[in-house]
C-alpha cells in the first residue's frame, strides 16, 4: 500500500470495545498491554483511531481527555499516540495528529512527549514548557510505616470526593470531576493527607504492569508530597513509579535517595497556551503522562 492511501485512512471515535485492539496496538510497538490504564482513559475521554485496511486491528491510535466544562473545555491532553511497527515512519501518526489539533479548534492542547516523538509534535505547532521526570523502584521507608512526622495521612472516603475535587480544581485550574470520580475504582489506593483536620492533598496508586503508579498527586508542599507517597509505598508490596515535574527537585532528590531511580525525561508540551494554568507548586505528579 502506497504512503499516500495510508496518510489518506479514515479516522474514527474509538469506544470501550476496542480496548483489546489499543492493547494489541501497544504490544505491537513494544510497550506493556496496559489494558488497565486504557479502559480508564477510553471512558474518561475519546479515543481515536485509523483501522488497519488489511487485517482485523488498528494502526494508529490516540486519547484525547478534556478538562473544565464539556461544551467549552479550558484544555484537551493528548496521549497514547501509537502507530503499529510495520507502518511507522509512513506519515500516519502526522495524519491523526493533526486531525486531533484540527478537531480541538480553538481548546488549547498538551502532551507528555517521549525525546523521539517530540520532533512530530513541534513540526506540527507544540512548544516545549516544562520537563518531568520518570522515576521506579522500591520504596524504602523510613520512620513508622514509612510516614513523615507531623503529617497525617489517611484513606481516602466517599464523603471526601467534595473536598477532593475543589482542591484539585483550584490546583490543578481546571475541573476533572469526570476524572476523580472514577479514582476509587482505578486505583488500589486514594489517600489524602491532612493537617489541622483540613485536606492538604491527596494521591493515588494504580496498577500498571508489575509496578503501583503514584498519581495524580496535588499537595500542599514538599513535606506533604513526601508524606503521600511514603503512606503509599508503605502499603504496597509492588516497586513504585511516578512522573515528577523536574521542578520539584526536593522531592526527586527525596525519592531517589529511598529507592527510586531515573528512568527517563519527556518534555511537558503545549499547544495554544504558554503554560498551563493552576498551580504548580502544588502540583506534582500526574495522573499518567497520557492524561495530563
Amino acid at each position: 500500500m502506497s504512503t499516500p492511501t495510508l496518510s489518506a485512512l479514515p479516522i474514527r471515535k474509538l469506544t470501550p470495545r476496542d480496548l483489546t485492539a489499543c492493547a494489541d496496538l501497544s504490544e505491537d510497538r513494544g510497550w506493556p498491554r496496559e489494558e488497565h490504564k486504557w479502559g480508564l482513559l477510553l471512558t474518561a475521554g475519546t479515543g481515536y483511531g485509523i483501522d488497519d485496511p488489511d487485517r482485523p486491528g488498528l494502526v494508529a491510535a490516540c486519547v484525547v481527555t478534556q478538562y473544565g466544562p464539556y461544551e467549552n473545555p479550558g484544555l484537551s491532553a493528548i496521549g497514547m499516540v501509537l502507530v503499529a511497527e510495520r507502518h511507522a515512519r509512513k506519515g500516519i501518526g502526522r495524519h491523526l495528529m493533526r486531525n486531533v489539533v484540527e478537531a480541538a479548534g480553538t481548546t488549547p492542547l498538551t502532551l507528555h512527549a517521549t525525546p523521539s516523538g517530540r520532533p512530530l509534535y513541534e513540526q506540527l505547532g507544540f512548544k516545549t514548557i516544562g520537563r518531568a521526570e520518570m522515576v521506579r523502584g522500591r520504596f524504602v521507608a523510613e520512620g513508622p510505616e514509612g510516614e513523615v512526622p507531623g503529617i497525617v495521612t489517611r484513606a481516602a472516603t466517599a464523603e471526601d470526593l467534595p473536598t477532593l475535587i475543589r482542591l484539585d480544581t483550584e490546583v490543578f485550574g481546571l475541573d476533572r470531576t469526570h476524572i476523580l470520580t472514577r479514582l476509587p475504582a482505578f486505583t488500589d489506593q486514594l489517600r489524602v493527607a491532612e493537617a489541622d483536620g483540613e485536606i492538604v492533598g491527596y494521591a493515588g496508586a494504580w496498577p500498571n504492569m508489575e509496578t503501583h503508579v503514584v498519581g495524580p498527586l496535588i499537595a500542599r508542599d514538599t513535606d506533604t508530597a513526601k508524606a503521600l507517597i511514603a503512606s503509599l509505598g508503605a502499603r504496597t508490596d509492588r516497586p513504585l513509579r511516578t512522573d515528577i515535574d523536574v521542578r520539584h527537585e526536593e522531592l526527586l532528590a527525596w525519592v531517589k535517595a529511598r529507592g527510586l531511580e531515573s528512568i527517563a525525561f519527556n518534555s511537558v508540551m503545549a499547544y495554544g497556551i504558554p503554560e498551563l494554568a493552576g498551580d504548580w507548586t502544588r502540583r506534582f505528579a500526574p495522573l499518567t503522562v497520557a492524561a495530563g
